[in-house]
């Protein structure tokens, strides 16, 4: 699988293991075509999680992760992708429709946007929350207190 997808995307394609779990890292734009492929001809079928991680030193600060798995290949896969803060990557709701809520709070944690998504909304944080808790430059005791005061009319207990 690793040789041909090589083949295809050349440089556009770093695949890595380690520990023992392979992945790949992927440019942003290969994205959309290189997870088509991967779901319909090497059955990687079930889109466990996308994620991302925040790297604010890091000049494209923002790793964005999708987990999938191959019920029967029986292997799973992890595909990279780094992208610029305020950078959108496509949506993948089309390929996997579970990819819904898992791009939903991506977006709510991290700011990330998803090019084409459907409903692209905060899912865990109520609208109108600023900031996004899962970056680094989030303080670990910060909450939108103005928020709190506006719709909860109480203090931040903070």
């Amino acid at each position: 699988m690793v040789a041909k997808l090589k083949r295809t995307y050349g440089s556009g394609i770093e695949p890595l293991t380690y520990a023992g779990q392979n992945y790949m890292n992927a440019d942003r734009l290969l994205i959309p075509e290189l997870l088509q492929v991967l779901r319909n001809e090497e059955l990687f079928d079930y889109c466990v999680d996308i994620t991302a991680v925040h790297y604010p030193k890091r000049e494209k600060q923002f790793d964005v992760v999708w987990v999938l798995y191959s019920f029967s290949r029986n292997e799973r896969i992890r595909v990279k992708t780094q992208i610029l803060e305020g950078e959108a990557v496509p949506s993948s709701v089309a390929i996997w429709p579970a990819a819904n809520w898992l791009e939903r709070e991506v977006y709510d944690m991290f700011g990330i946007k998803f090019e084409g998504h459907p409903d692209l909304k905060r899912i865990l944080l109520p609208e109108g929350w600023k900031g996004y808790p899962l970056r680094k430059d989030y303080g670990i005791l910060q909450q939108d207190n103005e928020w709190v005061q506006i719709n909860l009319g109480i203090e931040s207990g903070q």
